[in-house]
């Protein structure tokens, strides 16, 4: 058995969006590089990391808990030390430390190639440490470092991009992350075929913005181009798309969803809202009209494509007629996955600062409406798969159930849509299989494997 490092375990909390997590399987990678262990008890760690996120009120106070937590841990374990970074960070800086004093380094969303240099700066003095500075990189660290996959072994997250040039009017990643910057088509490139070598069979993209992708490279990509060779990548499987800007979902994009088996028609696509005037004051560049016209363009070039998006209801001055015309927009059936949320004032936002606040009872009120509707339309589409056999990836043997088996359809990405669960048959985790499906629910699916 391999004796640990003294002063050398670290624990991590990883939380938000998947972007993030990549970051931390970056960090966790870098740690490896210099004699860490990654273990799962935080008591037992030498050093705590909590990767924040700071996008939401209901994230940032989630993250604030988080550090309390590993804080209380740390004062019962003298010598441990206590770690924050992520976008939290990012947004308050030197304020957070005050508030949280037993944070021994604090480090913002760019400044991860700093950790360890700074850890040693720490452990020198025993003086907290912070560097939280403004985003302005126009480029991105290259290369990236060998990550340490969190996710199942067969499936892995991939971020193509950093920042967003979107000016959403309630949104604060912009300040947090800074301006888009594209990965160079190699580097990503490099980045799977490492990862097929490692086993992972299904790929996500993402970005804050994906379907930007390589406009702002030298010569000038596109994320067409980028999939078109990542396709070419044996072992491979699957390879999906998320957060897909809905302006540029091009002639292009569609071609090659529909034409490279490995490409699932996937579109995740965060619209916000349906109506013109809502979404000119969330400065959103989308109309109602555009939406249409893409959703139906989707559809007939992709008709078996599988759509996801978001909204937010409650949006300062949203009017009853105005949620009528979202609520109207989803009842059509367009969309297989809906993600509802409310809105909530956040500071820096421009919508913060709009007249005509919606009341929260009436935004919950409306979230449950829209998300009792979506469910009846998911249960009525989930049932015309009755019958069929799909390729389905199987994620793993369910604990709590002896006998399940989870996994995923084409249309299913991991931790946001819905799971198929396998009654029949033991297929091994990380394999793709014929499962005929046998019963359906609002978001799940039954079946057993083989016709």
């Amino acid at each position: 058995m391999t004796e640990v490092p003294q002063g050398k375990r670290v624990g991590v909390v990883s939380l938000g969006c998947p972007k993030n997590l990549v970051d931390t399987e970056e960090m966790l990678g870098r740690f490896l590089q210099q004699g860490y262990t990654l273990t799962a008890d935080p008591e037992a760690a030498d050093l705590l990391v909590v990767n924040t996120c700071g996008f939401k009120a209901d994230a940032e106070t989630e993250s604030r808990e988080a550090i309390l937590a590993m804080a209380a841990i740390k004062a019962r374990h003298p010598g441990q030390r206590l770690v924050v970074t992520g976008c939290l960070a990012q947004r308050y800086g030197a304020a957070l430390a005050h508030e949280l004093p037993d944070i021994d380094v604090l480090i913002g969303s760019a400044q991860y190639d700093q950790l360890l240099p700074l850890l040693e700066a720490n452990q020198a003095t025993g003086e907290a440490v912070l560097s939280v500075e403004p985003i302005t990189r126009t480029g991105l660290e290259s290369p990236q470092p060998p990550r340490l996959l969190t996710t199942p072994a067969h499936t892995a997250y991939v971020k193509i991009a950093e920042g967003c040039n979107n000016p959403c009017a309630f949104c604060i990643i912009p300040q947090l992350r800074g301006r888009f910057r594209s990965r160079s088509l190699e580097e990503i490139e490099a980045e799977v075929v490492q990862l097929s070598r490692q086993g992972v069979v299904e790929i996500n993209l993402v970005s804050q913005d994906t379907t930007l992708y390589g406009r702002d490279l030298s010569p000038r990509l596109s994320l067409a181009t980028l999939l078109r060779r990542l396709a070419q990548v044996e072992g491979i499987a699957w390879i999906r798309t998320l957060y897909l800007y809905p302006t540029l979902i091009t002639p292009e994009l569609l071609e090659v969803m529909g034409s490279e088996a490995k490409v699932l028609p996937y579109l995740d696509l965060p619209l916000q809202h349906s109506h013109s005037a809502v979404l000119a004051r969330m400065k959103r560049v989308e109309r109602a009209a555009g939406i249409r016209r893409l959703l139906k363009q989707i559809r007939h070039r992709l008709p078996q494509a599988t759509l996801r998006t978001t909204f937010i209801v409650g949006f300062p001055g949203e009017t009853k007629r105005e949620f009528r015309h979202l609520y109207r927009l989803v009842s059509r059936g367009w969309f297989d996955h809906v993600g509802v949320f409310t809105y909530s004032d956040e500071q820096g936002t421009a919508a913060s600062l709009l007249p005509d606040k919606v009341a929260g009872k009436t935004a919950r009120r409306r979230q449950k409406a829209l998300m009792l509707l979506q469910q009846r339309i998911s249960r009525k589409k989930l049932q015309t798969h009755v019958g069929q056999t799909l390729p389905v990836l199987v994620e793993r043997v369910a604990e709590e159930h002896p006998g399940l088996v989870l996994g995923r359809t084409m249309g299913q990405a991991p931790e946001v849509d819905g799971l198929v669960y396998i009654n029949a048959g033991q297929p091994q985790p990380g394999t793709i299989v014929p499962v005929t499906i046998t019963d359906s629910h609002e978001y799940d699916l039954v079946g057993r494997v083989g016709d």
